[in-house]
């Protein structure tokens, strides 16, 4: 269900997703409101859902994780009862970035980050092949980034 979204507030998820360290002044100022009004429309758009949080947008390789692999999942016929329980262990699993529950051949689109093709085998094989329930896993190795993670379009 879409949220009810003036022009108003979707300048400022415009500006907030390419600007999130924007102080309030700084967003008023972009989306034409006093500092005031510009405040509790940003208060609103999180107490509705519409703002998840803030984050800051951290390279993987800086920090030694080389692989990005997507990888498909299959739930067992017979374990489709312990479905919440396997989704999560899956969100415990902090090298897990994405899962998506999708439809065709497979129950589950995960996007996975590893140090090396060594430590992705290992995690796959020893931790994600093991949760109960997981039957068939087939992973897709990424080449290069061509476009990383962008703001949602917001349109009027």
């Amino acid at each position: 269900m879409a949220a009810d979204l003036d022009n108003v507030d979707r300048k400022i998820l415009r500006v907030l997703q390419t600007s999130g360290r924007a102080s309030n002044v700084e967003l008023a100022g972009q989306v034409h409101l006093s500092a005031p009004q510009c405040f509790r429309r940003v208060r609103s758009l999180e107490e509705r859902g519409v703002i998840r949080g803030y984050a800051a947008q951290v390279d993987a390789e800086a920090l030694g994780l080389a692989v990005t692999a997507y990888v498909n999942v299959s739930i067992a016929g017979d374990q489709f009862g312990r479905v919440r329980e396997i989704e999560a262990q899956i969100r415990a699993y902090p090298q897990i970035l994405e899962c998506q529950g999708v439809s065709g051949d497979y129950d589950y689109l995960l996007k996975v980050v590893a140090r090396d093709l060594k430590s992705l085998s290992t995690f796959l094989t020893d931790r994600l092949m093991q949760v109960p329930g997981i039957d068939d896993v087939r992973s897709m190795i990424c080449l290069e980034e061509i476009k990383p993670p962008s703001p949602l379009p917001v349109e009027p």
